[in-house]
């Protein structure tokens, strides 16, 4: 599988996220901005997540769509850099996933955008829905997550 289904694709830009489509080795080549961005990632099989005060629970297989920011040094471009790296210690909630053994990963950058719009936009669609409340956005007061799952399949 080297993209993403069209069909997700075309539900992501619907949901008003457009950008250039990224792996891993097209990282190193962005300019360091600070902004949002949107992970999109395949998950092959069930797999339990971990939040803070809270029980294990599982995701189920599919697609997903995890809206981040990254407003530090390095921006948009450390971030990712990050997330695509095999080798990284566990501090975010979306390290439980994008260190998965044979998580299939893109990322769709935002420069200047905000993590919380992007999850409005694709929540607003009806397309997506919070699988895990509370991942990704425990110092969040408006979303219920920034985890979203795709509903097209």
């Amino acid at each position: 599988m080297s993209h993403p289904p069209g069909d997700l694709l075309r539900d992501i830009m619907s949901a008003g996220i457009a950008g250039e489509l990224l792996e891993a080795k097209g990282v190193d080549d962005m300019p360091a901005l600070k902004g949002a961005y949107a992970l999109i990632l395949h998950i092959a099989h069930p797999v339990s997540v971990k939040r803070p005060r809270t029980a294990r629970k599982p995701l189920a297989p599919g697609w997903y769509v995890y809206a981040g920011s990254a407003r530090g040094p390095g921006g948009i471009r450390a971030r990712l850099a990050r997330h695509f790296r095999a080798d990284k210690r566990m501090h975010w909630h979306i390290d439980q996933l994008t260190s998965l053994s044979g998580v299939r990963m893109w990322a769709s950058p935002a420069p200047g955008g905000h993590e919380c719009d992007l999850v409005a936009q694709l929540s607003n669609s009806g397309l997506f829905r919070t699988p895990c409340a509370g991942f990704g956005s425990t110092d969040c007061r408006q979303c219920e997550g920034h985890l979203l799952m795709w509903r097209g399949e």
